[in-house]
Order: C-alpha cells, then structure tokens, then sequence
C-alpha cells in the first residue's frame, strides 16, 4: 500500500464572472472551460505536458458535453494523453473535483492533476416534452413509415412546449432561495446583517482587485477584466432599497438580490500536484491541500437546506484535532448571506452543538476579520461549478502571501448537502 504523500495547490485561473445572459451568452461551457485550462496551462507552462488526469464540473450542460472535463482538456494545449473526466455536486462541484484529483494525488496514483468547473445560466438546455421525446424516440426506432407515423397517432401541438431546468428542489418543490428564507426566519437573521455581509464582501473584493491580488488569478475574456457582479460602491444603504426576493407576501422576507447570490456564468482551474513534481518543474507551492469531508442532512424532515456544511466542518475539525479557531482565513462559500450567517450562529450555539452535531460544547465563534478577506461569491458571482476551485485558489494565495497558516474551506451545495476543506501552508 502506498503511503500518503502531501498534495500541493500550485495556484489557479479563472475568467471573470459575469451576469447570465451578458458577455458569454453565447460561449457555453465548454468554451469557458477551454479558455480557463488554456490560461492554466499557459501560466504554468503546461504546453504538451502531459497530467494525470483533469477533472472538471458542470452542473447545467448538455448532453453533448457529456464528458466536459475531456473535450476541453483535448483543446487546452495539454497532452491528448491526458485524461479527463466530468463530475457533479451543485455548488460544490469545483471542490469535489479538487478533492478527487488531490486524493489521486496522495495515494501516488498521479503525479499532477486539474480540477476545476463551469457553469452557464445562459445556454441552458432545454427538453422537449416528455411525450413528445417518447414518440421520437419511438419513430427513430420504426423499421417502415407505417411505423413512425403510428408513433405520432393523436399527436397535440401542446407536446411542443419545451421543458426548462427547474430551479426548485425535486423533493420539496420550494427554490433554495426559499428555503434560505426558512433558515433565516428559523435562526433569526435580520435584514441588515444580511446586508452588512454583502456590502463587506464587495467593499473587500474590490480593495484586493485595486492591490493587484487577482491581477494572477483573473484572465481577460470577451472584453471583461473584472467580475461583473461587483459594485465597489454599495452601501448597506443602498442594498437596503431592495425588496425581498423569495418571501414577497409576508413581510417578513429577508433576502434579496443583494444580499443572495445572481445567476452567473464563468469558470475556474487549479492546478495541484505531488511535491516532486512541482521541484522538478520549479513551480513553487503555495499551499498544501490537508484533508475535506462531505456531509449530508434531511432537509425533507426539519433541517436547513443549506446547513449541512455545520456538520461536514465539525466532522472535519474532529479527525483534524482542530478547533474551530485554528484557522487564519475562513472561505465560505456565500450563496446568500444569511446561509453564512446560519452557519454561523449554529456553530455558536450550545444547544444544536450538542442536539445535532454530538458535541459537548459548541464550537464557537470566528474572528470576522478573517472571513472571506477578498470578497467572495456575493461580490463576484457564483457559477455553481466554478465556485470551488476558485475558493481553493484564493485560499492558496492567501496563504502563500501570509507565509505559513491553515485555512478552512466551507461550501454548502442543493440537495441538502455541504462539502469542507482544510488548506495549510
């Protein structure tokens, strides 16, 4: 049995992230993801290089991108031996796939990989009627014209209406956005926290463009060198105008378009690999990717949609030996304010420590000053699949910029799920 080897993140690239159905409308994600390698490769010097493997995500794609991560390995300018493959998980696809090629990584079975992910609210693929698709389907099957036109007996024009992605969760109906509101009514997250995080994840996205710190990590696309999402000049103020977005009746709705997360398109990559391989290429490390864990809750039955990330860090912490406090920066992934601020306030508290998560005493506050230091998903967008290596990325640079720490990674993801990870230099 092989022996565990440390996994380095060597660094990243993304495109900017912009609006839905703006600058890469038409681009889709396999041209995202072609122009997002292909900058990785030219950072690192990977013409013709041949990895072990890349691993990419989309969460709404075609089925002619059914192998994603394969297609646009094949146009990056890597080797066409590299193999590639396409992965899964909602919002925490982009960390899922950094976990895999990591894991490959440390158990010698690769020496370099790639992860990463796009996703694209823009070109998003549209379904015939599920009636419609059974009589094509039939008719391709007919051996005689008898046959096919048999597959179309009382045939109604209505078949013809196309069917979109839902935007709900199968099991409940509600949108996440929804259930958030049910969180923040649950946990009592008011407005203007909610807005107060937003505004400091726009005001700390913009300072850490204007010192240059993503002048590596953003590559100009389409025309766009900065995330379209951002706003240097909201106030909580201003995002306090806004009305509620998912709980408009009640008067008791909390979240809006500025405090949640706008349907984005975009695309990231980072690149990690085995110590060895990174000394014999002379790219230096920037951190080093320790361990992660996923968790799971019963949102159908009580718990909070997007709440799974407190027990998926806990278990996390647990097997580490760490508390909560042992970490110089917090990433967590901001799919609506108030899903950080839940987080957040369950971690603080004493009895879902001990009811939920089986613990003795609660694992306790943060130091705010060191979360999300350089903005994150409320100041420059959230393309599912894309969100994950971005985070891994900037977690990196932080902490090669810092010179030593640990950094706690934290996405929660549809489907009632939470993926966390543990980056130390």
């Amino acid at each position: 049995m092989p022996s565990i080897r440390r996994v380095a993140i060597l660094g990243g690239t993304r495109i900017p992230f912009v609006r839905n159905n703006t600058a890469y409308h038409d681009v889709g994600n396999l041209g995202m993801s072609i122009k997002t390698l292909g900058a990785l490769v030219e950072k690192f010097d990977l013409h013709g290089v041949q990895l072990g493997e890349v691993a990419l995500g989309a969460v709404l794609k075609h089925s002619s991108d059914w192998n994603l991560g394969r297609e646009a390995t094949l146009s990056s300018g890597l080797s066409p031996a590299t193999p590639g493959i396409t992965m899964q998980r909602a919002c925490g696809t982009g960390l899922d796939t950094v976990i895999a090629i990591g894991n490959k990584i440390a158990l010698g079975q690769i020496e370099a990989g790639i992860g990463g992910g796009s996703d694209t609210t823009s070109d998003v693929p549209i379904n015939v009627s599920k009636r419609l698709r059974r009589r094509l389907l039939d008719a391709n099957m007919a051996r005689s014209t008898a046959d096919r036109l048999k597959a179309f007996k009382g045939f109604s024009f209505s078949e013809f209406k196309p069917e979109f992605p839902g935007v709900g969760e199968p099991r409940t109906g509600k949108s996440m956005g929804e259930h958030c509101e049910m969180m923040a009514k649950e946990w009592g997250i008011t407005r203007e926290a909610q807005d107060e995080l937003a505004a400091t994840s726009h005001h700390r996205a913009a300072a850490a463009y204007e010192r240059g710190f993503f002048s590596d990590l953003v590559v100009p696309f389409r025309g766009v060198e900065r995330d379209g999402i951002l706003r240097p000049d909201t106030s909580v103020e201003k995002l306090a105008t806004l009305k509620p977005a998912f709980d408009r009746h009640s008067g008791k709705g909390t979240l809006t378009a500025g405090n949640s997360t706008p349907l984005t398109d975009g695309a990231s990559a980072a690149l990690l690999a085995s110590e060895e391989w990174a000394a014999a290429r002379g790219i230096p490390v920037q951190a080093y990717l320790v361990d992660s864990q996923v968790a799971a809750v019963d949102f159908v039955h009580g718990e909070g949609l997007l709440m799974a990330p407190a027990w998926a860090v806990a278990q996390l912490l647990e097997r580490n030996g760490l508390s909560l406090q042992d970490f110089d920066f917090y990433e967590i992934h901001e799919a609506f304010a108030a899903q950080v601020l839940c987080t957040l306030k369950a971690w603080e508290s004493a009895e879902f420590c001990r009811d939920k998560l089986g613990l003795d005493t609660p694992l306790g506050s943060i130091d705010r000053a060191k979360l999300n230091v350089v903005g994150s998903s409320l100041a420059v967008g959230h393309p599912f699949a894309a969100t994950g290596a971005r985070i891994v990325a900037t977690a990196a640079k932080l902490l090669a910029e810092k010179g030593g720490g640990r950094a706690l990674i934290s996405i929660c993801t549809a489907g009632g799920m939470g993926v966390a990870a543990i980056v130390e230099r």
